[in-house]
Order: structure tokens, then sequence, then C-alpha cells
């Protein structure tokens, strides 16, 4: 009998820790989450991100906050391409290049203290970016502030 018991435990726990599907967020819970970008960010976080859609297998769609005078980190991501839609406001983004100081960073990605080369140009509501796997990225220079939706999807396989 209490197999059964550790075994149901087990799996509702399991289930527990899974993102519940999102599959729809309206123009009004997109605001609510900028509002709560601005009320609950730290002083000195870079960047607040929140989920805005999310389903198995297909990944998050994650809600970027930015604000001026806090540049993240460039960042590569190994073996996904991320592809990046501009809700409001406006800063610089940076693809390509190497990156400086380079470190391992959570699975398939490496992070580093700034990027050499590279193209560099202004983003602003309303634009599109899509940076190939493997390639160094930034955003820096946030004009006040900058929200991003950011969609990070595999290499398709050969």
């Amino acid at each position: 009998m209490r197999f059964p018991i550790v075994l149901l435990v087990t799996v509702a726990v399991a289930f527990a820790q899974q993102p519940a599907p999102k599959a729809y967020t309206g123009a009004a819970d997109v605001t609510a989450m900028i509002a709560k970008a601005k009320k609950e960010r730290k002083p000195d976080q870079g960047n607040f991100i929140q989920p805005l859609l999310q389903i198995a297998p297909y990944g998050v769609v994650n809600l970027e906050s930015r604000v001026q005078g806090i540049d993240t980190n460039p960042n590569v991501h190994e073996t996904e391409a991320e592809l990046i839609y501009v809700i409001e406001g406006a800063g610089t983004f940076t693809t390509g290049g190497t990156l400086k100081n380079e470190t391992r960073g959570k699975g398939a990605n490496r992070t580093g203290t700034g990027i050499e080369g590279g193209t560099s140009r202004r983003i602003a509501k309303g634009d599109w970016v899509l940076v190939p796997e493997g390639t160094a990225h930034a955003f820096t220079k946030t004009e006040g502030s900058l929200v991003i939706a950011s969609l990070h999807f595999p290499k398709p396989p050969k």
C-alpha cells in the first residue's frame, strides 16, 4: 500500500513543477506584465523576465523588460536561435563578433563581459531581429526602457 502512495505523491510533485500551459496572452495581460516589471524590478536588475506563452515541447516566449543604465552581459546560445520583437522602447542591439572574457553559462549558453567586433544597430518599437544559434548578441544603451518578446527555438535537425 505504501508504494502506490509514494508513486502518486511523486507524480503529483512532478506535475506541480511543470509550468501550466499558456497558449494565449492578450494585450491587457502584456500591459499588466509591463507594469509588474516596472513595479517589482530590483534597482540593480538588468532584465526582468516573465513568460508570455508556454507549451511543451515548443518552448517559452518571454517578455523581457530592460532599463536605461543597466546593461546585461552579452551571450551566445549554442543550440538555439532567438527571435526578438520590440514591444516598446529602444536601445542598441549588437550581433556577431566574439565574446570578451567568455565563461560557460547555463546549459549550452556562453556569456561574456562584452563583444569584440559585431554589428550594432538601434532597435525600437515594431522591430524584429533573428539571432542564429552560435551568434554573440547583446542589448546596450537602453533609452529609458526596452520591452521585447523573445522566443528561443532549437536548430532543426539535419
